[in-house]
């Protein structure tokens, strides 16, 4: 029979402590609980928080598990069925709204568009499947840092880029702007990241009601835009097609 690794299981048995009973637990009572050392099962639990899979209560000290996990945890909706699911209603939206439409989840440290449907028109486009969006200055971004802890703490974290003049990169307006997303479930940018470009974005949400990716449309400020606000009806449009797709998934309604 193959050896198993000893801090691996013991890592295991951790989590699996955390996850049940009490939300939070002392480093005595992991210790206790797994009959460990002290010294031992501090180890591993810096070891597990240092990875996010665990997290530490700034006032009591007491232990939790991490948000790192919960994305593990949702690794079970494979990107494509995200995108299987989407696929109708993003077709729907580029024909309402008459703009390209990208669908997008975190990636690293920043958003991966994994389907993207061409504005309905006859103009040259480039299919951009594959490509990395900020996470600070995209609508998809700001939508997917409001809303997943993860992305959340990789925006942070990161140095914010001043792609143009309008980019948004001190922290405490950056929360400000995290805020107002979560208040309104839509995230906006206008010519943040291009010159002349302007985006809105809503989040998607999976069966259990946790954020797994983000869909928005994105064209040219004239036609995007009306008197410097995004117009009203592609921010309906957009919020609509989200609630669809998370519907799709199993989330109910919003």
């Amino acid at each position: 029979m193959a050896r198993t690794i000893q801090s691996l299981e013991r890592a295991a048995a951790m989590l699996r402590l955390l996850a049940g009973g009490e939300r939070r637990l002392g480093l005595s009572d992991v210790a206790s609980s797994l009959g460990l050392a002290k010294g031992t099962a501090h180890g591993i639990l810096r070891t597990l928080q240092q990875e996010g899979f665990v997290e530490q209560d700034p006032a009591s000290g007491r232990y939790q598990l991490g948000a790192e996990l919960l994305r593990l945890g949702n690794s079970f909706l494979d990107v494509h069925e995200l995108r299987a699911r989407a696929l109708v209603w993003a077709d729907d939206l580029a024909r309402s709204s008459g703009e390209s439409v990208y669908l997008g989840v975190l990636h690293q440290q920043g958003v991966l568009v994994i389907h993207h449907v061409f504005r309905p028109d006859d103009s040259r486009q480039v299919l951009e499947v594959g490509a990395m969006q900020p996470l600070h200055s995209t609508a998809l971004g700001k939508v997917v840092s409001a809303y997943d802890p993860v992305a959340h703490s990789e925006a942070i974290e990161a140095e914010r880029e001043a792609f143009t003049s309008r980019t948004v990169t001190g922290l405490a307006d950056f929360e400000s702007v995290l805020d107002l997303t979560r208040a309104r479930g839509w995230a906006s940018d206008v010519e943040e990241t291009w010159d002349g470009v302007a985006s809105v974005a809503a989040p998607i949400h999976d069966r259990r009601r946790m954020p797994v990716g983000a869909v928005g449309i994105t064209g040219a400020v004239e036609r995007v835009c009306e008197g410097g606000e995004l117009r009203a009806q592609l921010v309906a449009a957009v919020r609509d097609c989200a609630r669809a797709v998370s519907r799709d998934l199993g989330a109910g309604r919003f």
